[in-house]
């Protein structure tokens, strides 16, 4: 398969969200902002946000949600890779963020101890039919420590934050099944794709898997590393693979279905874009480069 580079001189991008112009709206991790980046390749700053904006969706009401990790201190290698390492030294803490594309004003929607929860690092986003939104906190890492963490469900106006699955093994990527009925979310350090079932908004049945609701998917051999993920119309779920440097495209009943190979050991996220959406467009974090490509199934049409 051939990639096209749409941009390049990014500082660890992520969050990729196509836009009906054909642009790409990221954010760069590294360097507390949102970027778009236009069909020519030229990028403008969409919002400032500081901390470490990671996770972006659309929501109902047109605005962009982030999921803003607070920050990472970054180690630069000598392979020319820009690598995330442990909690920033200025860790400004967890929230989500609601950011208007006109202004690029930054409004904090939720913030660590509203509702009761516990933020640390939130990390992808995806919402569904009914106008909330599941996010996954990935948690920080420090010298001798690492955080427990969940995964979430709130609402867009800012009425409901709600820690649903807890704990979670460092969930990263998180998507819905074409139906809604699924929720699937990667776990880096164990990297294992987990499935939940989805009994009403927001909620799941806690008693789906042996331990709890999760129910282990898909584990691939080898050391690797799941990061975030997309879901493919016919509900494949394609999720970005770092170490073995690429894309695992894995079936709703747990089968490699193809594995997509990147020039990108930090390859972190795909989202897709185009009038069929069979234009995918992959984010190489370490490198700071979008790429794309012409994808040989169409991308789920997400909700808004």
């Amino acid at each position: 398969m051939t990639f096209e580079t749409f941009a390049s001189g990014l500082r660890f991008p992520e969050g990729p969200v196509a836009m009906p112009d054909g642009s790409v709206i990221l954010v760069e991790i590294a360097a507390g902002r949102i970027t778009r980046v236009r069909p020519d390749g030229s990028t403008e700053t969409v919002a400032e946000p500081g901390g470490g904006p990671n996770g972006l969706a659309l929501g109902p009401d047109g605005k962009l949600y982030c999921c803003n990790n607070g920050g990472f201190n970054y180690v630069e290698h000598p392979a020319g890779l820009l690598i995330p390492h442990g909690q920033a030294d200025d860790y400004s803490g967890g929230r989500i963020e609601r950011i208007d594309l006109a202004t690029g004003a930054v409004e904090v929607l939720y913030k660590d101890g509203d509702f009761g929860c516990v933020l640390r690092g939130p990390n992808d986003i995806v919402f569904d039919a009914h106008g909330g939104f599941w996010f996954t906190d990935h948690g920080k890492t420090r010298e001798r420590t690492r955080d427990v963490t969940g995964i979430f469900y709130a609402k867009a106006d800012g009425s409901h934050l709600e820690e649903v699955i807890f704990p979670s093994e460092n969930p990263n990527g998180i998507g819905l099944s074409p139906d809604g009925k699924r929720l699937y979310a990667a776990e880096t350090y164990t990297c294992r794709l987990m499935a939940f079932d989805v009994t009403a908004p927001g909620k799941i049945d806690q008693s789906a898997g042996l331990g709890g609701a999760g129910i282990p998917l898909y584990r691939p051999p080898g050391y690797k590393f799941f990061d975030s993920l997309g879901v493919e119309a016919c509900g494949n779920i394609c999720v970005a693979t770092i170490g073995e440097s690429g894309i695992s495209v894995i079936s709703p009943a747990g089968e490699l279905v193809a594995f997509v190979p990147t020039p990108d050991p930090y390859t972190t996220n795909i989202c897709w874009g185009g009038p069929d959406l069979r234009t995918a467009y992959i984010t190489l974090s370490g490198t700071g480069q979008l790429v794309s490509m012409e994808w040989p199934r169409p991308g789920l049409a997400l909700a808004y």
